[in-house]
């Protein structure tokens, strides 16, 4: 089924766009949930002005979004778990809810969802995450994860 998009769908498309889906996805997701309409003439002359300004209002984020891309590229999150020291595995894990945290703390307010991580964190040492800041613009920050320094490290040996 060929449907307008009236909202940007990750991995789908941007406001405007016809798109090919399959039927379920269109009547039970799209439809409903006005993200899409059915890809007549009818539709996209009546569509035309709501479509146009959202691609406006996105073109207009889009300058904000790469500003503060810039600015996200040069934080550095540091994250301090237990591990195994043998191995430096950790107890546990940083998620992508920790990294959105982190960067709460410093200022930059997003949603989980949009935290990409490469692999999952479950070793000592240095990662990349991609930050979704605006549908068309990524950030790369780097994330260190150090040990926890206990009070027997030192004591005893």
């Amino acid at each position: 089924m060929d449907v307008i998009l009236l909202d940007h769908i990750e991995e789908l498309g941007l406001v405007g766009q016809t798109v090919k889906v399959k039927n379920g996805y269109a009547r039970n997701y799209l439809l409903p949930r006005k993200l899409a309409c059915l890809a007549t003439q009818k539709n996209l002359n009546f569509y035309k002005g709501l479509i146009e300004a959202k691609q406006r209002k996105l073109a207009k984020a889009r300058g904000a979004a790469e500003i503060q891309a810039s600015e996200l590229s040069s934080v550095e999150l540091i994250f301090v778990r237990k591990s195994r020291d043998q191995d430096a595995r950790l107890f546990g894990s940083v998620t992508n809810a920790d990294v959105a945290e982190a960067l709460a703390s410093k200022g930059y307010e997003f949603d989980r969802r949009k935290v990409s991580l490469s692999e999952p964190i479950k070793r000592l040492g240095e990662y990349k995450a991609t930050i979704k800041v605006h549908p068309e613009v990524t950030a790369t920050i780097k994330i260190v994860v150090d040990p926890e320094v206990s009070s027997k490290d030192g004591a005893g040996q």
